[in-house]
């Protein structure tokens, strides 16, 4: 059973087949938002403390990191906001970038297990990732194209993942190491968006042994009330076999609804992580009766 293992300096992650699901906080990325692009070209990272704690306390338990601003220096932003990110807490840390310096960048003052983000099974870009990940001995997220696009059949985009994954074992790299982005197609383009993905987890989960993730949120681009088929669509996927998940962690429903998943998937022993967050706090009267009541001689 694959076992991604990632870890901060204090602390250890696993993504895997019998652990919850695990939800890769979103928010740390200026795409679409002019204010947080402008305060990253400006060294000004009190957005990223924010939206880091209010992640973390909301449920993530690792966090994606994307600086990537127009004519910024990304190498010098990364590696100035992943040591921040890792003095205000002890979660594990997903490196997002295009950018190959910004990449190491990250990766050369990162304490612990990170994931990197990612790369594809274009000749060229394995060639330069790949090589990273084995130097610096961390997990890597795998997207299932590669320089013909993105195939809308399940079983080429299996094959494009197995091809990542064959080639990755070059370099030294495990299995359990590459962690399969299947890639969610909208389901407003492709009505089937929904049961290929399913069917595509069935595979990479049973043939290939890898976990895996994705931008969830993909699947209702474009529709109207776009959270509500988020919400309904993680525990799907988690139910399919769908390990991790890039998410916003903050939007109203989400967290709720993928723990309620890791309790009907049955990774969730005797549903003590869901007893833990929603048992109902006793009421002032009760909470003495339990503690304050007078002992006898």
């Amino acid at each position: 059973m694959a076992r991604t293992i990632l870890a901060s300096a204090t602390k250890e992650h696993v993504i895997g087949f019998d652990d919850a699901f695990t939800m890769i906080g979103e928010r740390i990325n200026p795409t679409g938002r002019k204010l947080f692009s402008k305060e990253l070209k400006e060294q000004n990272y009190w957005r990223v403390k924010k939206e880091a704690l209010a992640q973390v306390e909301a449920g993530a338990q690792v966090l994606d990191v994307n600086v990537g601003v127009p004519l910024a220096d990304e190498p010098l932003i990364m590696s100035e906001v992943i040591p921040l990110i890792q003095s205000l807490t002890d979660v594990p840390l997903c490196i997002d970038s295009s950018v190959m310096d910004a990449l190491e960048a990250g990766l050369k003052v990162y304490k612990g297990r990170p994931l990197l983000n990612s790369t594809t099974a274009e000749e060229e870009v394995m060639e330069r990732i790949l090589p990273l990940v084995a130097k610096y001995d961390c997990a890597v997220v795998a997207i299932s194209n590669d320089d013909t696009g993105i195939s809308q059949d399940p079983d080429v985009r299996f094959e494009v993942a197995k091809r990542i994954v064959n080639r990755a074992s070059d370099y030294g790299i495990k299995p359990e190491d590459v962690v399969v982005d299947p890639l969610v197609m909208p389901i407003g383009a492709v009505n089937s968006a929904g049961t290929d993905v399913f069917k595509l987890l069935n595979r990479l989960r049973n043939e290939l042994g890898v976990n895996t993730t994705c931008g969830a949120s993909n699947v209702a681009f474009g529709l109207p009330n776009r959270h509500t088929i988020n919400n309904a669509f993680l525990p799907m996927l988690a139910c399919a076999g769908m390990t991790s998940a890039i998410v916003n962690v903050l939007d109203d429903g989400l967290v709720p609804a993928v723990r309620a998943a890791d309790i009907l998937n049955g990774v969730d022993p005797d549903c003590s992580n869901w007893i833990k967050h929603y048992r109902p706090a006793p009421a002032a009267g009760e909470r003495g009766r339990r503690g304050g009541g007078r002992r006898r001689g």
